[in-house]
């Protein structure tokens, strides 16, 4: 299967679908932190190249509502990220998974059809994580485990806070791999 992870420089979702076998591609405009396909650009470029999936990870900068205190100074960058996200959904690909946390495209575009938390998957933190989805079946949990800790929302300012929040763990990227392939 030929999956394409866009907007995502980590390549951790990647990764967890080239482990089982399949033709998966990271594309971002940043490099990627791991070695491994990869396209740097603009995923308009290779929207139309025979994917049969798509994870998309649209920055949420300008979506998510954690910054809506924000949001009457930025309405020009809201509408642009909204018509980034029409345009992964309407991509020429069967199967499409939007990521995103709790956001505009809710009340904008579509309600989620899922909404995740990595404890979900193996991982003892809550982050609330919301799947649009086309043609996908919608996640089983993997591993239910104790702790609901909110590390990433508790995250110190950083240079790198954005960076580093905005990484899928791997409990989800394998389930994402396992069950939509």
């Amino acid at each position: 299967m030929r999956v394409l992870i866009a907007c995502e420089f980590s390549g951790i979702v990647r990764d967890a679908f080239l482990a089982r076998g399949h033709d998966a591609m990271s594309c971002d405009l940043l490099d990627t932190e791991k070695p491994g396909p990869h396209y740097k650009g603009d995923v308009h470029d290779i929207l139309g190249d025979g994917w049969d999936l798509m994870i998309a990870h649209p920055p949420c900068t300008h979506l998510a509502v954690s910054g809506a205190r924000w949001f009457k100074a930025k309405q020009q960058q809201q509408a642009e990220a909204l018509d980034f996200v029409r345009m992964l959904m309407n991509a020429p690909i069967e199967r499409i998974a939007i990521e995103n946390p709790v956001s505009i495209i809710s009340s904008r575009i579509r309600k989620p059809d899922q909404i995740i938390h990595p404890w979900q998957f193996g991982h003892g933190e809550t982050k609330t994580t919301c799947l649009w989805l086309t043609g996908l079946p919608r996640l089983k949990p993997t591993e239910i485990v104790d702790g609901r800790t909110a590390r990433i929302h508790r995250m110190p300012p950083s240079p790198d806070r954005w960076r580093d929040r905005s990484r899928t763990y791997p409990g989800i990227a394998a389930a994402m791999a396992q069950q939509w392939t």
